[in-house]
């Protein structure tokens, strides 16, 4: 079995201006350099498919998915937040990221793949049940997760989260429900400036200082995921790809290097093989220096792959 690399043209036709720091070009610099590494033809490749309304109602609320429809623009940009905006074809976008996941859960799951990752945009993990924030608009390892539970043989799954900001969407989705366990990882005091207190049950946040680096993070992670996820044993894990911790990225005050990056790839990974029959399947989240994110993304891959 091979890897699952998904995607969707489609990703590509949300945009939020000149300049902005979540662009188009994030996924096609991805691809690109796995294109480099001659790793594109090892993987398994597939459209996303368009989610569907009840995958989408496992945990949003039927009102956000009317008042997003009822926000979108018929030309320019319609303003969500101070640095969230819709332009014509973002649900189009959102709609192949969210069933990109629901794809990916079923391949992995089914044994059709190893394990699966989600080149796709808008990212995910701040939406709420029934709130877009942070660039976000569906919560796409969200959406996975809770398919996963409905239509396969699950009964624990577990997110992990590594973005330099923390994914409060993830935490308050899942806060009621003993069969998910979050475990976050993100800089202190940044956007969505959360507590760093976990609303998940079972869930694990990992909050850093400004400035800290891979050594810091690696033992913090050690020392709170590893004994919570053997104590909690999870059949499938997610992950929540985030590479903006990235000392390159200007996004963030932490420091983290590509060999940081690759560290915590080889960590899910091992995390899925010992618990999880090997069931992985990672979306991408942040990553705005794009140099930097073609690097580690592709990185993050080849380790999925074996390669």
């Amino acid at each position: 079995m091979a890897t699952a690399l998904i995607s969707h043209p489609a990703c590509r036709w949300h945009e939020m201006g000149a300049l902005h720091p979540e662009c188009p070009e994030r996924t096609d610099v991805i691809t690109d350099k796995l294109l480099s590494l001659r790793l594109l033809d090892m993987l398994a490749q597939y459209d996303a498919p368009d989610v569907t309304r009840e995958q989408l109602l496992r945990v949003h609320s039927a009102s956000y998915l009317q008042w997003l429809q009822d926000r979108l623009p018929h030309s320019g940009y319609s303003d969500i937040d101070l640095d969230t905006r819709m332009n014509p074809k973002t649900l189009l976008a959102a709609h192949r990221a969210a069933g990109a996941a629901v794809l990916a859960t079923d391949l992995v799951a089914t044994g059709r793949a190893e394990n699966a990752f989600c080149n796709i945009r808008p990212p995910g993990h701040h939406a709420t049940s029934d709130t877009a924030m942070g660039f976000c608009f569906f919560n796409n390892v969200a959406v996975g997760a809770a398919h996963a539970l409905a239509e396969h043989p699950f009964e624990r799954v577990a997110i992990l989260d590594f973005d330099v900001h923390h994914g409060n969407g993830t935490d308050v989705i899942f806060e009621n429900d003993p069969r998910v366990m979050v475990c976050s990882l993100f800089q202190r005091d940044l956007y969505p400036f959360s507590s760093g207190q976990s609303h998940a049950s079972k869930g694990i946040n990992v909050a850093l200082p400004a400035g800290c680096g891979g050594q810091e993070m690696r033992g913090a992670v050690e020392e709170t995921w590893l004994p919570a996820l053997e104590g909690f044993r999870p059949e499938m894990i997610f992950v929540s790809a985030g590479f903006d911790a990235h000392v390159c990225d200007e996004i963030s005050d932490l420091v983290f290097s590509d060999s940081d990056f690759r560290w915590l790839s080889e960590l899910t990974l091992s995390i899925a093989a010992t618990y999880a029959g090997g069931h992985l399947v990672s979306t991408l989240e942040g990553g705005y220096d794009l140099d930097s994110l073609a690097r580690c993304a592709a990185a993050h891959v080849r380790i999925l792959a074996g390669l």
